[in-house]
């Protein structure tokens, strides 16, 4: 039987944020954002506002909406509802999309203001202020899932970094607090509070690689690694620390070579800095990194050049580099006509 996390487990999980309040929490209506929602309830009465993303992929999609309006009113907690039309493009995943829309969809409704036509509230609508920060239900399993996904790409650090506990995108901060909880303890934790969810029936559905995880290699995991949550979870934290190191290299490699980089400033780099100061630059640029392929072939062209007109012109992300006298510049789509001479 799994241990249901002793009294106060997850409330001192939430417990331990400090947040800047009122407080956002996602809530789909499933076990883990419930169980979030009615922890910082209890630690901060009167200052959280559940927001909800509708995705419309499902007949169930409008019940979940429901269920959480019913939860949120029980609780007296402020609903905002979003709905996204979560369709991928040609070469992304259905998941990916999805994932892309709901981030976006939070950070709208986080930004919406009481009373707006956009917001959907159940229960008191005096919170007020903006919301700044929102917590997201997360847990042991899904940082799980999320390092062998990662691990079935050939990922790098950062995606062996997996989900970090608290980062900041769209000008919010984003917390993950019940990281350390596995999902079926969460759940039973709930049953002991009396509280009800629902089940995204696409669960079980292992079409999806998550799932296949989910209810294949994890029960596997826990028969020969009784600990692989906690051992796993070092790990990634291990990858965190290194990526961070990284992260502040390429920062100071890039203060030398400038942005967009100079080449004879990049060759004067051991290849393995060149490539981590170019992944942080393109990153920015393209909002992704390069494939690996695509980074190997610009430090390719990058050691070649050693004449002026040595051309560099590649595709990395969603544009294209080129060198541009001296410097190495990204352009998106078509690159920018030359000046007549």
């Amino acid at each position: 039987m799994r241990p249901v996390p002793p009294p106060g487990r997850i409330e001192s999980a939430v417990g331990a944020l400090s947040p800047r309040l009122p407080l956002g929490v996602a809530l789909s209506g499933g076990a883990d954002s419930t169980a979030l929602l009615v922890a910082c309830v209890r630690r901060w009465p009167g200052q959280v506002v559940a927001l909800h993303v509708n995705h419309g992929l499902q007949a169930a999609a409008e019940d979940f909406e429901q269920h959480c309006q019913a939860l949120c009113a029980r609780h007296g907690v402020p609903l905002r509802v979003g709905r996204i039309d979560a369709t991928h493009s040609p070469g992304e995943s259905p998941e990916e999309a999805a994932r892309r829309g709901r981030y976006r969809a939070l950070a709208a409704l986080a930004a919406q203001t009481p009373g707006s036509l956009e917001t959907s509230l159940a229960g008191p609508s005096d919170v007020s202020g903006a919301i700044r920060d929102i917590v997201l239900g997360h847990h042991a399993d899904d940082q799980v899932e999320t390092l062998l996904l990662a691990l079935s790409r050939g990922a790098g650090l950062p995606g062996l970094a997996a989900m970090p506990p608290v980062a900041e995108r769209d000008g919010l901060r984003w917390y993950r607090p019940l990281l350390e909880l596995p999902g079926g303890a969460i759940r039973d934790w709930l049953r002991a509070q009396g509280e009800c969810w629902v089940d995204d029936p696409t669960n079980a559905d292992v079409r999806y690689t998550r799932n296949r995880i989910r209810r294949q290699l994890l029960p596997v995991l826990a028969e020969t690694f009784p600990q692989f949550r906690e051992t796993f979870a070092r790990s990634v934290r291990h990858a965190a620390e290194a990526q961070q190191m990284l992260a502040d290299l390429a920062r100071a490699d890039l203060a030398d070579t400038g942005v967009p980089p100079r080449i004879a400033a990049l060759q004067r780099l051991p290849r393995a800095r060149q490539a981590n100061a170019l992944r942080a630059w393109l990153a920015l640029e393209a909002g992704r990194p390069p494939s690996a392929r695509q980074l190997d072939e610009l430090l390719d062209q990058i050691a070649a050049c050693t004449t002026r007109g040595h051309r560099i012109h590649l595709k990395a992300g969603s544009g294209q580099v080129l060198r541009e006298g001296d410097t190495l510049h990204w352009y998106n789509g078509a690159p920018l006509p030359k000046p007549p001479r």
